[in-house]
Formats: C-alpha cells, sequence, structure tokens
C-alpha cells in the first residue's frame, strides 16, 4: 500500500499554516500546520506518558518495530525519495543515500535494544552493587533540512530502541520527509501511539523544547551559531545536549597523488547536495607542485556538471533551498573576488540554480576560503610542505573532517595525526560515512552515534546496591 506521510498526525497542532515549497520550481507541494510554543508542552507531557510502558517493554518488542521500519523505509522506496527530491532540492543519488543510511539506522538500532546495559561493580558494604543505563524519559530532537530524513532517523531511531520517546522538530522547509515521513513509516511499523511527536516549526519552538522540563535530552543539528545558543539554552537548564554543527572541511592533495582520481572526488566533497552538507569539502589544499593543473582541472570538471530540476531532469546539481541561502553562498563568493580570489569557474545563477564554483588563489582574507559556506563552492589554496598543509588545515574555528590524497597511506596516516579533526579520511574526500561521528572545535560537542556512544547519549547510569538485611548504623 503506498504511504501518504502528510495524512500522518499525532496530534493537531496550533501555529499558522506553512506553505512547503519545492525549490526547484516554487510550487507549493503542501500545506502544513507548524507548532507553536503551547504545543512542545502538549508533546511533551504525552511523550512522558507514553514513555514509562515503552521503556517496560521485551527488548525485543522495540527491537522488532526498528527492524519493521527499516524494512518499510525499504518498501516505501519511491515515494519517499520523491519527498526528499522535490522538497530539500536533491538530486535522486543524494536521495538513495538517505534511504539506504535510514534503512540502516533503523537496523543498527534494533540491535542496541539488546545490548548490554550495566556492570556488576566489586563493593564491601553490600553483596550485589550494579549499574544498569537506563532511558533518559523523553529526547527532544532538532533536525535541519539538509540531509532531512536521514538525520531525523539517525537520533531517533536509536533514542526510540532504548526505551525513549522523542520529540522531533523538523526544519518547517522540510517537514514532511524530515518528520512525517519517518513518522508515518514507525507508525506503520508498529510504534505505540503517543511515542513520537512532529513539530515542525521556527527556532522559537526549539528554544521551548530545551526549556520544557519533561524533555530531558536535545540532539540537535545545524548551524554553529544555532548550535551555541543550543547549547547555551541547554546549559542554563543543565541538560545534556548533543550539538553538530557547523563545518570547513579541508581536502589536502599531496604531491604524489593521482589527479586522475582525486578530482572527480574531490568535485563531490565540494559539490555534492549543492555543497549544503555538514562535511563539505570547503578548502582544497593543494601541493604547489599541483596546484595549477589541479585548479584547470577542477573547474573543467565544475562547467561540465549539470545543474536543474532534480525531479524531472538527470543532472547532478539541484536548488539550493531557498533565496536567503542562495543570497548568502553569492555574497560570499562576490567578497572573495573582491579581496584577490580569482573566479575560475561558476560563480553565476539562475533562481536558485547555483553553478559549481571555483576559486583559485584562496587564503586567510578569502570570506569563501575562512568561512562556512554551505554552497557549491570549492576554495583552492596551494601548499609547499606537509606541515603547512597540517597547519592550513588546523586553522580557524572547525574541525570536522579532513581528506588526505596520497599514494603514500603511511604517511596520509601520520599526516591525519597532526590536524585537529573529528574525522579524518586517508584517500578519501571529506564527505563520508562516519559513525562515530566526531567532531572537533567549532563543529559540536563531540560523537555520539555508533554503539557506546549512542548508548550513552541518550540513557543515564544508574547504580544499585541489594543487600539481604538492613545495614546497622550508629545512630
Amino acid at each position: 500500500m503506498p504511504l501518504d506521510p502528510t495524512k500522518w498526525r499525532s496530534r493537531p497542532l496550533t501555529g499558522a499554516d506553512y506553505a512547503v515549497t519545492e525549490p526547484a520550481t516554487g510550487d507549493t507541494l503542501t500545506t502544513v500546520t507548524l507548532a507553536s510554543e503551547q504545543d512542545v508542552a502538549v508533546a511533551a507531557s504525552a511523550a512522558d506518558a507514553a514513555r514509562h510502558a515503552w521503556s517496560r517493554a521485551a527488548h525485543s518488542e522495540r527491537a522488532a518495530v526498528l527492524r519493521k521500519a527499516g524494512d518499510l523505509f525499504a518498501a516505501h522506496g519511491d515515494e519517499l525519495r520523491d519527498w526528499i527530491v522535490r522538497e530539500s532540492g536533491s538530486v535522486r543519488e543524494k536521495a538513495d543515500l538517505e534511504l539506504r543510511a535510514a534503512v540502516r539506522q533503523c537496523y543498527e538500532a534494533a540491535a542496541l535494544a539488546s545490548r548490554p546495559t550495566g556492570q556488576v561493580l566489586q563493593s564491601e558494604a553490600a553483596p550485589l552493587s550494579y549499574t544498569r543505563r537506563v532511558p533518559v524519559g523523553v529526547v527532544g530532537v532538532i533536525a535541519p533540512f539538509y540531509a532531512p530524513l536521514f538525520l531525523a532517523v539517525r537520533a531517533s531511531a536509536p533514542a526510540l530502541a532504548l526505551g525513549n520517546a522523542v520529540v522531533l522538530k523538523p526544519d518547517p522547509r522540510t517537514a514532511v520527509c524530515g518528520g512525517f515521513c519517518p513518522a508515518a513509516v514507525l507508525a506503520e511499523a508498529g510504534l505505540p501511539a503517543d511515542l513520537l511527536h512532529v513539530l515542525p516549526a521556527e527556532p522559537d519552538v526549539g528554544q521551548e523544547m530545551i526549556a520544557d522540563p519533561r524533555i530531558a535530552v536535545i540532539s540537535f543539528t545545524g548551524s554553529t551559531t544555532a548550535g551555541r545558543a543550543v547549547a547555551e539554552a541547554a546549559g542554563h537548564h543543565l541538560k545534556r545536549a548533543h550539538v553538530e554543527l557547523g563545518g570547513n572541511s579541508a581536502l589536502i592533495v599531496l604531491e604524489d597523488a593521482d589527479l586522475d582520481a582525486v578530482i572527480p572526488a574531490a568535485a563531490w566533497g565540494s559539490f555534492f547536495h549543492q555543497g549544503q552538507v555538514r562535511t563539505a569539502t570547503g578548502r582544497h589544499l593543494v601541493h604547489a607542485s599541483l596546484y595549477d593543473e589541479y585548479v584547470e582541472r577542477l573547474a573543467a570538471k565544475a562547467d561540465a556538471l549539470t545543474v536543474g530540476d532534480p525531479h524531472r531532469e538527470q543532472v547532478h546539481l539541484g536548488p539550493v533551498i531557498d533565496a536567503a541561502q542562495l543570497d548568502r553562498i553569492h555574497g560570499l563568493v562576490e567578497a572573495s573576488t573582491a579581496r584577490g580570489a580569482k573566479l575560475v569557474a561558476g560563480g553565476t545563477y539562475r533562481e536558485l540554480f547555483y553553478r559549481p564554483t571555483v576559486l583559485a588563489g584562496a587564503g586567510d582574507s578569502t570570506p569563501a576560503y575562512t568561512e562556512d559556506v554551505f554552497g557549491p563552492v570549492a576554495p583552492v589554496r596551494p601548499f609547499h610542505t606537509a606541515q603547512e598543509a597540517a597547519t592550513l588545515a588546523s586553522a580557524g574555528p572547525y574541525g570536522l573532517s579532513v581528506g588526505i590524497v596520497t599514494r603514500d597511506t603511511v604517511r596520509g596516516l601520520e599526516l591525519a595525526a597532526r590536524i585537529r579533526t573529528g574525522i579524518a579520511h586517508v584517500n578519501d574526500q571529506t564527505v563520508s560515512d562516519a559513525v562515530p561521528f566526531g567532531a572537533a572545535v567549532s563543529c559540536g560537542t563531540a560523537a555520539r552515534f555508533g554503539d557506546e556512544a549512542v548508548i550513552e547519549a541518550f540513557t543515564d547510569e544508574r547504580w544499585t546496591t541489594v543487600r539481604e538485611d538492613v545495614a546497622i548504623y550508629p545512630y
């Protein structure tokens, strides 16, 4: 039976109507009701009431729901893919990556339900002393627009598998594929009512989620600016917040690199999903001996890529998410050329379709090189020594991902060890699967996904002692 996610609802919302538009055409895909601040209290209360029975359910019951959800993400791939493509501007290949990742995350979450959750401790005071990981209760998930389905599932699935309820706030621009699609799949998979609430809304509702005492943990993915506000608000409420933020990842091309292999990977790193991913390659650091050829070949590759409507055409890049994002991208490109960078490809746009762009001569005064552009822009800078490359890659406020390309893998590993980064890929670009998903500096609060990391993220440790008789005290 086809899946219509727009018909899924947990409880009626009370905010304004919002037209979800297709970036490629400007057409309205559907109209959703946004959540208000008052809806947070209703959802948090219902989730808090529902989570008790769910946390006590047999681990096999929770695992079965998540396994079924994985099956359904695959079975409903055609419907879900269309929503990702049309609502977020993804090309089909990127939408397929999201779907496969959602399937995998559900299966991996199902396995979490039966993981060991504690240990027996030595104690002189009680014959039995042990710790146990227990669900935090209600997890608040604030998900972005750029990988909406995957990033909603990546946090929600393990939180549910571990016995929690979830209040999910997708970006309103991707309310369907980032909120109602995963909710509809989980409902069909048998998730009991009130364990998942979807509140598409603007940031004020996210702040209300942080403030609500029934929501114990916040999982946030988004910009560094917004993430700082989330972390600050969570700290005020003494609440745990896991934040994954912006990035400006570097690709280092050493002098022995094979440019035939490097150029396609480098283009993918900067232009995949219009550069709208956290781990996009924002800086190309190329050995001076290869620099001129690299710039020429990367520019040729950028010029050869097609940009258009991914729902109706076979293209390499779709539209950026909205006009505000396009204005920011173009503003950074113009500011960069005004400060001496050379535009060798792209730098033009039609409607929301921005051409893949290559900037030569990038440096510390180039805004597109120093900032998180979040667009299809590839600034290129030369270096002369490996140590210089390590210093350049570690500079600035970001430390998310680095790619190093060399024929000498041992040398690549040694260089990676000198760079301040949460993720390192030798002989790959910066956009790649990574679990646990690490981060450093202004990119967030390190890894929270993958085995022990996700268990610690969405559970608390409880210490229990058991005695046969009441202890004797001197009072």
